[in-house]
């Protein structure tokens, strides 16, 4: 691992998916569960600080708490606990270098903070992300079968005002393939009809979430979907992202950006989808921190063909504000190894490394999301 490229250590860095963090102090167990994507404790005598992730807290953490690198699992959590969560919170969020944080609040919102006091924290600004299915759960509690596609575009319209972008996780109720064409009024009402006769409760219909991606793209906002890696509720076989590849055609005359999100072990056929559909873009979010010392070797396999202004930057940290730190530095680690290994190779110049640096970093979000317009 060779130190960082000066352009890529001082990279202005927008983090275009991320959740909040934790309100209060954790246990060990809680902290080790936000470790990973699993849902249940580690078995009796193992540790997730015995795993990439783990190790990399060790590694790269400790020294923003005032220890050394690679201190003991328990002298960590101690460290942590006596400082407590708005100053730990504080310190990793802001050592990123990001100057925006666009946030999901989509998943267990009760127990994160909300976007003021996440920017609070971070010291600077921080955007919503509209989840459609958290919408469409809650419209369908006071509507009828034939009167759910409208309230839903009227209550995703009134969100949508405050925010910078939405989000899908069809993957995770129904898998990624979902059909190119727009369903029709009678298919919405026959879903939403069905769907209120099972009690109304977790989306997990094709055609509404497909319905919800179109009423979506109505509004004229960047669409994110959930691809690959993810907790045990997904099927992994059923989130590679080539699976929307009808969709992607159906929709790339709208001029409404898609974002894959992730994608691991996909991640090389999201690349190719970004090089192929002009409306769609990558990140390599989630699996970052989860790899550790590994993350470069990822990123370079999904720079093989996705073009730098196609990729953007993300964490999809949730939760251990440790896991913004990881995500970012393991980042910026990729892609000074991938552009320096370029430049060793005089496949291109230094003035070229810095303006496609530039472009992954903060100025493909920027664009994308309009931020310069919020």
């Amino acid at each position: 691992m060779t130190g960082l490229l000066p352009f890529v250590s001082d990279l202005p860095l927008v983090d275009h998916h991320c959740h909040g963090v934790v309100t209060g102090d954790v246990t060990r167990a809680g902290f080790e569960a936000m470790l990973t994507e699993a849902d249940a404790p580690s078995p009796l005598g193992t540790s997730l600080f015995d795993s990439l992730v783990g190790l990399a807290v060790r590694e790269r953490c400790a020294p923003v708490l005032d220890l050394p690198k690679h201190a003991p699992a328990e002298v960590y959590l101690e460290r942590r606990a006596a400082l407590g969560a708005d100053e730990v919170a504080r310190r990793f969020l802001r050592a990123t270098g990001t100057t925006d944080f666009l946030l999901d609040g989509g998943f267990l919102p009760d127990s994160l903070t909300t976007t003021a006091e996440f920017a609070g924290l971070a010291g600077t600004r921080a955007h919503d992300v509209v989840r459609l299915e958290q919408v469409a759960e809650a419209v369908i509690q006071g509507t009828t079968a034939a009167g759910f596609a409208a309230a839903f575009a009227d209550e995703l319209g009134k969100q949508a005002e405050k925010a910078v972008g939405l989000k899908s996780i069809a993957a995770y109720r129904v898998g990624l393939g979902l059909a190119g064409e727009r369903p029709s009024p009678s298919e919405v009402e026959a879903a939403a009809g069905r769907w209120l006769a099972g009690g109304g409760g977790r989306l997990a219909d094709e055609v509404l979430h497909r319905h919800l991606v179109f009423t979506g793209l109505d509004l004229g906002l960047p669409v994110q979907f959930h691809v690959g890696y993810g907790d045990s509720d997904v099927d992994l076989h059923r989130c590679d992202p080539l699976l929307l590849t009808g969709l992607l055609r159906a929709t790339r005359d709208r001029g409404v950006p898609i974002l894959l999100l992730h994608n691991y072990p996909f991640h090389r056929n999201a690349a190719y989808l970004a090089q192929v559909f002009e409306h769609v873009f990558v990140d390599a979010g989630l699996i970052t921190h989860n790899a550790g010392f590994r993350a470069p070797a990822v990123l370079a396999e999904l720079l093989e063909i996705a073009p730098f202004g196609k990729v953007l930057f993300s964490t999809d940290a949730f939760g251990l504000a440790e896991l913004y730190h990881l995500g970012t530095a393991l980042f910026r680690q990729g892609l000074s190894d991938f552009l320096r290994t370029a430049l060793d190779a005089d496949a291109m110049s230094e003035k070229d490394a810095v303006r496609l640096c530039a472009l992954v970093g903060h100025e493909n979000a920027t664009r994308i999301y309009r931020l310069e317009h919020v």
